[in-house]
């Protein structure tokens, strides 16, 4: 379930009552409570209830058309663990099921939060690419795979898919940013330390003449694209769900984009402009890949709430922007 806190401000008295009508005639919000004055910052009233989770994006909808977002606020935090009857009762009650919500806000608040171009982001982008870099030079399969764990490019890229299906040219651009620069930044930096490790003789000549190990980094076989797809899907599946970072863990282990990033590197300092060329092809084919296939599953999303008859409740903004 869900906890949701929405502030209601004095200078439109009849905002409280608007609000508790939504979560009353809501099948799935349960221990609704009514704080009056406790908001000081804006000053008026504050609502709390239990939401189950399918009930979310419709409740915030009818929040945003009151003017919640705009004149107070509404916030919504996961519950673990609620112990309650009516708790149960609401879930049971709520249309469709939980595990197949989509609560938009909380897509969009994730998915806008791991686009933005930050020091955090190029730092870790710039770090995997060195790993995916090393364990191609080494042949380590595992160096590799652990470049690939630790990069941070699948949230701009989830968010191109929520952007395209939302026309939303902010965040596309935002996230296009966070693309450009970083990954601009982290092969500029790999290139660099290449380069002076050839000088000082740490990385041969022929370094990429044997690559048995770790060769799935620049080969585009035919199963590049639909890997990539398969990792797509898994990807916004669990953002859509709202599961653990163990999913996308996997996610990132699947999809061949920071070391071919790290190989092309490398393989432009070395002189080889052919598996340069083709290591750029996997990372394309690769974040291609994982864009399209979030936009099949969010127009699926969509599809499924028009054939039960709900609204697609898609925010005019972004949380927070």
């Amino acid at each position: 379930m869900n906890r949701l806190r929405v502030l209601c401000p004095d200078a439109d008295t009849g905002l409280t009552d608007r609000v508790l009508g939504v979560l009353a005639v809501e099948p799935g919000a349960v221990h609704v409570v009514r704080l009056r004055g406790a908001a000081v910052d804006p000053p008026g009233d504050v609502v709390e209830a239990d939401l189950a989770r399918e009930s979310v994006d419709d409740v915030v909808d009818a929040l945003r058309r009151l003017g919640c977002a705009q004149r107070g606020g509404i916030v919504l935090e996961t519950l673990d663990t609620v112990v309650s009857d009516a708790a149960d009762h609401a879930e049971a009650t709520a249309p469709g099921e939980g595990v197949d919500a989509v609560v938009w806000a909380e897509l969009l608040a994730r998915t806008g939060q791991g686009a933005r171009l930050s020091i955090t982001f190029v730092v870790m982008l710039t770090i995997a690419c060195l790993l995916g870099a090393i364990g191609v030079v080494t042949n380590s399969p595992v160096t590799v795979v652990g470049a690939m764990v630790l990069g941070p490019e699948f949230g701009p890229l989830a968010a191109l898919a929520v952007a395209a299906v939302r026309r939303d040219g902010p965040l596309a651009r935002e996230a296009g940013l966070a693309l450009g620069v970083g990954f601009g930044i982290a092969l500029l930096v790999t290139a660099a330390a290449a380069a002076a490790l050839r000088g000082m003789g740490a990385i041969p000549d022929d370094a990429l003449t044997d690559l048995s190990g770790v060769a799935f980094v620049y080969q585009v076989g035919p199963f590049s694209f639909v890997i990539a797809l398969l990792a797509g899907v898994a990807g916004m599946v669990a953002l859509v769900a709202g599961e653990g970072s163990g999913v996308l863990v996997g996610v990132f282990i699947s999809v061949t984009t920071v070391p071919a990033a790290g190989f092309a590197a490398v393989a432009v300092v070395l002189g080889d402009w052919p598996g340069a060329g083709s290591s750029l092809l996997q990372l394309v084919v690769n974040v291609v890949g994982i864009v399209v296939a979030g936009v099949l599953v969010l127009l699926l999303v969509r599809v499924t709430r028009r054939r039960r008859g709900l609204p697609e409740s898609l925010p005019t903004s972004r949380p927070g922007g």
